[in-house]
């Protein structure tokens, strides 16, 4: 039997995509793949026996579990994975892959996918700048995030300095 990878694993419940969900997840992140997929073999809340499809992957190293079992409860704003970019290449690139597969864009680098699930796509050096001592650079940097929806580094740089 496999072993967990770690103690703390994000579990997602989905209507019927988890395996859907988790191909493309692993489509777009380096180090990730699909461990296993199951169904539950017993009568439950959520299905007849066989119908309730378990799916374990890593995304960049991390494990997550997914799980189509029905409708319970939507995905919402109070969870969402944050994506720390080092580059504006890769935050261009998994917002246009998230976005071009039935995204929906939102404020501040949030973006919702097409199965529910919330994305926060950062620059690496947001928290910092956001953080910083000096508040009048926090501020503006601040004052830059709130007016955009994908983020771009060059100018949230731009704002903190003052330039």
């Amino acid at each position: 039997m496999p072993k967990r990878a770690a103690k703390i694993t994000p579990f997602l419940w989905y209507v019927n995509e988890a395996e859907e969900a988790a191909k493309f997840y692993v489509s777009l992140f380096p180090k990730s793949r699909i461990r296993r997929v199951w169904a539950v073999q017993t009568d439950n809340p959520s299905g007849k026996a066989g119908k309730v499809k378990v799916v374990e992957f890593t995304l960049n190293g991390q494990p997550f579990s997914a799980m189509s079992a029905g409708p319970l409860d939507p995905f919402n704003h109070a969870v969402s994975f944050m994506v720390s970019c080092e580059t504006q290449k890769e935050i261009d690139r998994l917002w246009s892959r998230i976005k071009k597969h039935g995204g929906e864009e939102q404020q501040c680098g949030w973006i919702r996918d097409r199965y529910g699930l919330c994305w926060q796509i950062v620059p690496a050096t947001l928290n910092d700048m956001m953080a910083d001592p000096d508040t009048a650079k926090a501020k503006r940097t601040a004052k830059a995030m709130m007016s955009m929806v994908k983020f771009n580094i060059a100018k949230l740089k731009k704002a903190h300095a003052g330039k």
